[in-house]
């Protein structure tokens, strides 16, 4: 299928995803200039970010009214300065997202030593950023692209690089199989006039066109050659990958539960913030509230006029406490000439509404309230206690572990076979292999404590040396854990070979341990 056709509305995403991407994203951005224009344009959908603009349906009742008077859509009274305060906890709660998935980076696994090598290079070489980075664009807006990527000027070999939600146009088939997509990027905007660089993936190709339109069209297609990001891009390129794309979308979810009714839109995945919009509005309403109180708790005495002193033509009049006074004009004989004024702060009311909002936002996520506890010291606890008071957080992350593990597989073999097509000549291509993705305990006893467990239940008697390597690395599969066995057994000199296993039959490293547990196969 070609670049899309001239006069392309554009993006070509149906309005109500439109619209919720872009409520994310400004929740997201943790920016209250940016939540403020959303709420505010909210019915333009596609508008540039700029100053927010008061706007009459604000004004109106009915329905019209209602949906424009979000707390942040809300227009600020005349006279007044915006004094609206924002929680950043939708960004808190992406951020969080991703630290439970990759504050250990992930280890990709394959037999062939030559293709280990090569995966371990492409995680240091950027690879573990990059998944960080994906980790918290998909909780934000629902999904994210692994896209590969290559630049002879950059490196002489592909990388995988990051593409937000709101930068693409998927196509699904067969509900969740991605068959195709077509990124875009901004490279000018004059006026009314915006340069768009479109990049469609399909299988074994990658197509590129540049555009001049306006915000809510594509307009006409202009040479690739006018602009630096993409004079050197071909408009279509086979790729010696068969029937794969050079991409891989990762949801958040496995269901978009409000765009099941939209074609095509169920494998996309919805925001961890999805259906709690209304709740982080009400947090901000709250503190702006509390702040409030703050201010109008000022200390104020009231004085009658004649009280104050005349401090000459033009220069006003003033008491003893500038701060403090208020000049009212009171007779100076009334019954109670001063008075002292200062209103409550209703700080526990406000802290316990705030403290509400907060774990539904939190448990609408599917994450425990102890994810997002402070570090203000206390009892230090075991691993085990830690999960159990995270248990719904790590049952989240556990479903989000196997949407991102056939994704990261997808894209990193795509890439292995890339570098062995001979499309890098450059290059000593490694041995293609599908990696095993393994994600890391993002909660483990340190060192010092599975040491000491070992020690006791070497002191007891009650476990064998496989058993304490397991307790000491569970991450390890146990051909890893076999091994360091074997190390352990040689180094400590328990593992004597067996003459019945040497020679023409053996290998000559069976053995039996000293211990007396058997021989060893």
């Amino acid at each position: 299928m070609p670049l899309p056709a001239k006069g392309t509305p554009w993006p070509p995403i149906h309005p109500a995803i439109r619209s919720d991407l872009e409520d994310w994203s400004a929740w997201y951005s943790a920016n209250p200039d940016r939540l403020s224009y959303r709420y505010r344009n909210r019915r333009s959908s596609g508008r540039r970010f700029g100053q927010p603009e008061n706007r009459p349906s604000q004004y109106r009742g009915g329905l019209v009214g209602t949906v424009a008077r979000w707390f942040w859509g809300e227009p600020t009274p005349t006279g007044e300065k915006r004094a609206n305060l924002h929680m950043p906890l939708a960004a808190d709660i992406a951020r969080t997202s991703s630290d439970l998935l990759f504050s250990e980076p992930p280890t990709l696994k394959v037999d062939n030593t030559a293709t280990q090598e090569r995966l371990q290079q492409l995680m240091e070489r950027g690879l573990r950023r990059t998944l960080i980075a994906q980790g918290e664009v998909t909780a934000a807006l629902g999904g994210g692209y692994l896209r590969l990527v290559w630049d002879d000027e950059i490196s002489d070999r592909p990388w995988i690089s990051l593409v937000h939600a709101d930068g693409a146009s998927p196509e699904f088939a067969h509900g969740d199989h991605l068959r195709a997509t077509t990124f875009w990027t901004v490279l000018a905007i004059d006026g009314q006039t915006v340069i768009r660089h479109l990049e469609r993936h399909e299988p074994g190709a990658i197509l590129h066109g540049v555009y001049e339109g306006t915000t809510e069209n594509l307009g006409k297609p202009i040479d690739l050659k006018a602009f630096d990001a993409t004079k050197n891009l071909l408009p279509a390129r086979q790729l010696p990958i068969g029937k794969r794309l050079a991409v891989s979308y990762i949801p958040n979810s496995m269901i978009a539960r409000d765009w099941r009714d939209i074609p095509g839109a169920a494998g996309l995945g919805a925001s961890d913030f999805q259906g709690a919009e209304t709740f982080l509005s009400a947090i901000d309403e709250t503190y702006t509230s509390w702040m409030r109180d703050v201010r109008l708790a000022k200390s104020r005495i009231i004085v009658p006029s004649g009280y104050l002193t005349n401090n000459g033509m033009g220069q006003g009049v003033s008491w003893e406490d500038r701060e403090v006074y208020a000049g009212m004009n009171i007779p100076p004989t009334s019954e109670h000439p001063i008075t002292l004024n200062q209103f409550a702060i209703r700080h526990e009311e406000h802290r316990a509404t705030i403290e509400d909002l907060v774990s539904k936002v939190i448990r609408n996520a599917g994450y425990s309230g102890g994810t997002f506890g402070d570090d203000s010291g206390g009892p230090a606890v075991t691993a085990t206690e830690i999960k159990a008071r995270t248990a719904r957080s790590m049952s989240t992350r556990a479903r989000k572990v196997e949407l991102e593990s056939v994704g990261i597989s997808d894209i990193t073999e795509t890439l292995l076979i890339l570098e062995a097509s001979g499309m890098f000549p450059g290059i000593r291509a490694a041995p293609v292999e599908r990696p095993e993705v393994r994600f890391q305990d993002s909660v483990q006893d340190d060192v010092k404590t599975l040491a000491e467990t070992a020690a006791l239940l070497q002191q007891a008697e009650a476990a064998s040396t496989e058993v304490k390597v397991a307790l000491i690395h569970p991450e390890w599969d146990k051909d890893d854990q076999a091994a360091e066995v074997d190390r352990i057994l040689k180094e400590t000199g328990r593992l004597v070979a067996d003459p019945v296993f040497t020679g023409a039959e053996g290998d000559g490293h069976a053995g039996f341990p000293i211990d007396g547990g058997g021989p060893r196969p």
